[in-house]
């Protein structure tokens, strides 16, 4: 060392730099205080962006709360069924201090089920329901809280007529599925197991359900994929309001020293405020709205309050993912965008969007489900390449769209004024208009998809009954209503209002007398006793008067023909009822052979028919009626007067709607589900595509402001701006159509079905259009008043 270095003051010791986590949460924060703290500008664009996301936050806590309100409904069904006997057997409990004689009273009324049973109990510490306190006493009845208010609206007289029972306690939530549910308990001193009573020994089935058949998990997928992806999509645009005054803004930070990595770490920071702001908004919006759920109604499905509690884990997902979607798509989005000190250039301009990475999303989507997706009958489901396969097509119609419409709208030229502004606005900024219309495009390929899929299985779950509805629109069957009153009661439905023809009888059991051995099988068949009329309609009988009988045999039928020949011997006795209770009677010798045919409900009878004046219906042994009713369709209510009817002959009785298909419950359940649910995402889809039409009217505010101070009409902005919203709706619609297509026929392939309409899309297609012009013409009153001249003053 010299002598001068020795005299040399040392070198004070350089500041240590901070850390790259400390420098990017640092940027982060200053992010957030500028949205925090912009101003008026920056506080419209943050709640924009807020409500946006919230507005799916909220719709992802009703998706994550499905399980619990599914769990909690199928409890409160299961703790009013009735305790089983035993593992097998669903015989009546023995009769005890404690148990209950009931008979099931459910009822339709409008279209609308209304449950109910008739008690009566057995000593004087009943088994009770939940929801209730004590049995009610006779002719007295509780109600839930839709029943009574639906017996009170004017207009419903014939419903209270059915149900003359008076009101004495309402039902508590923990004995109903729902708030809406219609339900009632009534009180009877005359019911007995002669009549129909049914006794219990106590209330709680823990019985599992049955599992759901491969083909309809396979559609519980797709409907949870087809409603939760244009939320995704949904989110991912909310987090992008505001885009282009914040990169203006960015550019001023340039201008101060700020580098582009520095840019890019506020604008995240911006966005995570937003999307954590957003968070707030949609737990809001969720525990309102959740408030309200009881009140709501949709295809006749509803839930309570307390039902709608979101998994902690499925809320957790949400409350990390949210905010990091925000961050991860404004980085993504900041990469196309090059932010110097003098101003913003926007990379995608000049090289335009590239098709080479957006086509293979989709494509690599349907091989994911050609080579891992095939579905078989008896084998369990994988739901993973079914639910990755479906994803990859439908996020990869997303990122289609945007390049789809560039490369249209590049080569749009000339027309009318407002086409023409449309147009330029359309080349100069596509991707603002094609990210709000993605999530249409989404919802609608999905939504077709599953209609494909639907309707490739109908056949699996909607079963022909065989039924005629165009000879008898009601069945109806009692098993207490004999003797004579079995006769007075054909008459009351023939005497009741609108009922045209009544095919009424009378049946019992027939059997061949003598004594069997314990391993020998008795001779049996049926008796009917009806008029001519009715019998005409139950066999090819052609001269026919009162006092006539006939012995039938089934079509095709030689083993049951034989069987009808040894029991109907003409001429000679045949015992009618079973038991104690048995009559005999002789089978004229005269009596003609004829063919069955079937009734209005597709079953083929046989045996001895027999008019009234051939034998006293009134006097049959274990006699019981069948009722099959063709009425005047245009008779007001005319269904609730047969209902009314009867309800007065026997509450008990089952009395059916025919129908010439009958569908499969759960089948049925999921496409509740999935019209459930499509209603709530269109909402969604509704007000998230409102959110972003005002917020891309409030960027171009000077501008319009600008154009109508030149003398461009009002007409003129109105037309362009729906230009604006039309061109890239009629392509996304055109990628829906399309991807929705291929993704449903290959959905059908995996499952071995065949694709039974290819044109099912277009109400689809319409009601995506419609919801456009719907948010588009709700859009214009805003647009009015921004271009009122105030709109060019500037700070």
């Amino acid at each position: 060392m010299t002598l001068l270095e020795e005299k040399l003051p040392a070198a004070p010791p350089r500041p240590a730099s901070p850390s790259r986590g400390s420098v990017t949460l640092r940027d982060l924060g200053l992010g957030i205080r500028f949205a925090a703290a912009g101003g008026r500008e920056g506080w419209i664009r943050t709640l924009l962006t807020a409500v946006g996301v919230g507005l799916g936050v909220a719709l992802l806590l009703l998706a994550s709360s499905v399980p619990h309100l599914l769990d909690e409904r199928n409890a409160r069904e299961q703790a009013r069924s009735e305790t089983r006997i035993s593992e097998f057997s669903e015989a009546n409990a023995p009769k005890s201090d404690s148990s209950v004689l009931r008979i099931n009273t459910s009822t339709e009324y409008h279209d609308r089920t209304v449950a109910g049973y008739l008690m009566r109990p057995d000593g004087s510490t009943p088994v009770l329901p939940p929801g209730i306190d004590r049995i009610p006493a006779p002719d007295t009845m509780v109600v839930s809280p839709a029943l009574r208010e639906l017996l009170d609206e004017p207009g419903n007289e014939l419903l209270r007529e059915r149900l003359p029972y008076e009101i004495t306690g309402t039902i508590r939530d923990a004995g109903l599925r729902s708030p809406g549910e219609l339900l009632y308990y009534a009180g009877s001193d005359t019911l007995t197991p002669a009549n129909g009573g049914h006794r219990i020994g106590g209330y709680g089935d823990d019985r599992q359900g049955e599992p759901l058949p491969p083909l309809l998990i396979v559609l519980v997928i797709m409907v949870c994929v087809v409603l939760l992806a244009p939320v995704a999509i949904f989110i991912a645009t909310a987090v992008r309001f505001g885009g282009d005054r914040r990169d203006r803004r960015l550019a001023a930070l340039r201008l101060v020293g700020a580098d582009i990595r520095t840019t890019r770490r506020i604008a995240a920071g911006e966005a995570l405020f937003g999307a954590l702001l957003g968070l707030l908004f949609g737990l809001a919006f969720f525990l309102v709205g959740r408030q309200f759920v009881g009140a709501v109604e949709i295809w006749d499905v509803s839930a309570f309050p307390a039902d709608l509690a979101p998994d902690l884990r499925l809320a957790l997902l949400i409350a990390v993912a949210v905010p990091l979607t925000a961050v991860l798509v404004t980085l993504v989005a900041m990469r196309s965008v090059v932010i110097e000190p003098l101003g913003v250039v926007r990379r995608g301009r000049d090289r335009g969007r590239r098709l080479w990475w957006r086509l293979p999303v989709p494509l690599a989507g349907l091989v994911v489900l050609a080579l891992w997706g095939r579905v078989e009958e008896y084998a369990p489901v994988n739901p993973f390449p079914i639910t990755a396969g479906a994803v990859l097509v439908l996020f990869g119609l997303a990122l289609l769209l945007p390049w789809l419409v560039e490369a249209c709208v590049n080569r749009l030229r000339g027309g009318p004024v407002p086409w023409q502004l449309a147009t330029r606005r359309l080349q100069l900024s596509s991707g603002a208009a094609s990210r709000a219309v993605s999530g249409v495009t989404v919802a609608v390929a999905g939504a077709i998809a599953l209609q494909m899929l639907f309707a490739s299985m109908n056949a699996d779950f909607n079963r022909m009954t065989g039924a005629d509805p165009t000879r008898a629109q009601f069945a109806g069957y009692s098993e207490d209503v004999t003797g004579e009153a079995a006769t007075s009661a054909i008459e009351q439905f023939r005497a009741t209002k609108g009922v045209e023809v009544v095919i009424g009888s009378v049946e019992a059991y027939a059997s061949k007398p003598g004594d069997y051995a314990e391993d020998e099988v008795e001779p049996t068949t049926s008796l009917t006793v009806g008029t001519c009329e009715t019998l005409r309609e139950l066999a090819r009988i052609g001269a026919c008067e009162d006092g006539d009988t006939f012995v039938v045999h089934p079509p095709g039928d030689k083993d049951m023909t034989a069987w009808v020949d040894e029991t109907a011997r003409k001429g000679e006795e045949v015992e009618i009822g079973y038991g104690n209770k048995v009559m005999r009677w002789t089978l004229p010798a005269g009596s003609p052979t004829v063919q069955g045919r079937e009734d209005p409900m597709g079953e083929t009878h046989y045996g001895i028919m027999a008019t009234t004046g051939a034998i006293d219906a009134g006097k049959v042994p274990g006699a019981t009626i069948t009722t099959q009713i063709r009425v005047d369709r245009s008779v007001p209510d005319v269904a609730e007067h047969v209902r009314n009817t009867a309800a007065r002959i026997d509450p008990g009785m089952r009395f059916v709607t025919i129908q010439s298909v009958e569908r499969d419950r759960q089948y049925a359940s999921i496409q509740t589900g999935l019209q459930v649910g499509a209603s709530a995402v269109l909402l969604l889809i509704a007000l998230s595509m409102l959110v972003s039409q005002l917020e891309q009217l409030r960027e171009r505010r000077r501008l319009l402001s600008v154009l109508v101070a030149f003398g461009t009409r009002r007409s003129t902005l109105g037309w362009s701006v729906l230009w604006q919203t039309a061109v890239p709706v009629v392509l996304g619609l055109a990628v829906a159509v399309g991807g929705g297509l291929g993704l449903g026929a290959m959905l059908v392939h995996l499952i071995e079905k065949e694709v039974s309409d290819w044109w099912l899309f277009w109400p689809l297609a319409g009601v995506g259009g419609g919801l456009i012009l719907l948010v588009t013409l709700l859009s214009l009153p805003p647009l009015w008043r921004m271009m009122r001249p105030d709109g060019l003053r500037t700070e």
